[in-house]
């Protein structure tokens, strides 16, 4: 039997609770549908004694930098992630924190981070000229304070290299479930994501949620259509064709999207598709023509603008560095 792979969770004192349990859960989910110990999860805190979440629950951790040799050594971790806080980022972090980052995310197979933990990992140099994402709400103070950063503010989680992001919050299991998904391949992570009552791949982004304002009578209405839109890339979804859908006048239909979303109908289709060509890239089984007719574009160059418009790379740039096996 292999060796389990030893999932580190760093926590800091007010840590967003699901941050952890999140991602937690879908592993130990894993493991039941694996029929394996495929992980090992440690929750690793800076002091000894509880750490208290920003929900006031108390948690108490597998291992303390601040006095357990065994937090400098890990040398069977496979995953290092760091979860968010409200506060992430509000001050900076003590050294010891920083040091044991800068020294055991080097070594692990992978690192990253749940929510606002990508400004410790920045703060640690961890994330330079990375792609990666974070809250919506803190997207823009990350990328102003880390120019060398490449924040993309609409992905629920983002794969570069050996560092692996995600949004807020809940968006913590689906970075996980795509964990899993590369570890243990799709047809356990679907499993676990049925199990778990979860999307395999959620559709859109973080623009369909990004709104201080309060909903809108048709927010969710409007939420269906961008579900039903980002599950069928391939079809027409000019203006008059989703308004029609939805039921209403295409003037009706823009406003929604101006009030709601902040961007056109087109720009946002034009997003949906470029993210479920991501996806396909990533899986790496389909040639760019394939690609670019799944995903409802006219021909690869046509992939390739839009491509360019949102992510600020070339589909098959994004493929190198992105699409499974990819180091």
């Amino acid at each position: 039997m292999p060796a389990p792979r030893t999932i580190a969770l760093l926590a800091i004192e007010g840590v967003q609770l699901l941050d952890v349990s999140g991602p937690l859960d879908v592993f130990a989910e894993a493991n039941l549908q694996a029929g394996t110990e495929a992980y090992r999860m440690l929750v690793v805190s800076l002091r000894a004694g509880a750490i208290r979440a920003s929900s006031g629950v108390r948690l108490l951790p597998d291992i303390v930098i601040e006095d357990d040799p065994r937090a400098a050594r890990l040398p069977r971790l496979h995953t290092m992630l760091v979860a968010g806080a409200p506060h992430a980022g509000d001050a900076p972090s003590e050294s010891l924190l920083l040091d044991w980052m800068r020294l055991v995310a080097p070594r692990a197979r992978r690192y990253g981070s749940v929510c606002s933990g990508a400004f410790l990992l920045a703060e640690a140099g961890l994330l330079d000229g990375r792609r990666v994402t974070t809250h919506w709400a803190a997207a823009d103070t990350l990328a102003a304070r880390y120019p060398e950063i490449r924040v993309d503010a609409d992905a629920i989680h983002v794969r570069d290299g050996k560092v692996r992001t995600s949004a807020g919050v809940t968006a913590g299991l689906d970075l996980a479930l795509s964990l899993v998904e590369e570890d243990l391949g799709r047809e356990v992570a679907l499993k676990v994501a049925s199990q778990l009552v979860m999307f395999f791949k959620r559709p859109g982004g973080q623009a369909q949620f990004s709104r201080a304002a309060p909903a809108a009578a048709n927010r969710s209405a409007l939420q269906e259509l961008q579900r039903w839109v980002a599950a069928h890339p391939a079809e027409p979804h000019d203006v008059p064709a989703l308004a029609a859908r939805m039921g209403i006048s295409a003037r009706h239909l823009t406003r929604l999207f101006h009030d709601e979303v902040g961007v056109t109908p087109a720009s946002w289709v034009e997003a949906a598709r470029v993210g479920v060509a991501r996806q396909l890239l990533e899986a790496g089984d389909l040639a760019p023509k394939q690609v670019a007719a799944e995903c409802g574009f006219s021909s690869v160059d046509t992939l390739r603008r839009a491509f360019l418009r949102v992510v600020g790379v070339t589909p098959a740039d994004y493929r190198k560095r992105h699409a499974m096996g990819a180091d």
